[in-house]
């Protein structure tokens, strides 16, 4: 499975390291989750942790069969940190 970065969403990043987005899209243990993108757009987002255990929502775009596009990334809220951790539990 490959990846590419949207600029935009690379230019976005703030406190994050693609490094990290990529920690979390290779992690053993993701959650991907269906989303829709502020324009109406079908997204996926992948709920994960860093190495470091800091927890991520990472939102892609499926560009064919095999290929992703990154959109960007950030930290989880208090609320989805909980949510994530029951799913991890």
């Amino acid at each position: 499975m490959g990846y590419e970065w949207l600029q935009p969403g690379l230019a976005a990043l703030r406190g994050i390291e693609p490094c990290e987005v990529m920690q979390v899209l290779g992690a053993e243990k993701r959650w991907p989750r269906p989303a829709t993108g502020p324009d109406g757009h079908r997204l996926m987002t992948v709920w994960g942790r860093t190495v470091d255990g800091w927890p991520l929502i990472v939102a892609i775009r499926r560009l064919s069969q095999w290929d992703w596009q990154i959109i960007g990334a950030r930290v989880m809220t208090q609320s989805e940190t909980t949510e994530f951790e029951a799913w991890e539990a």
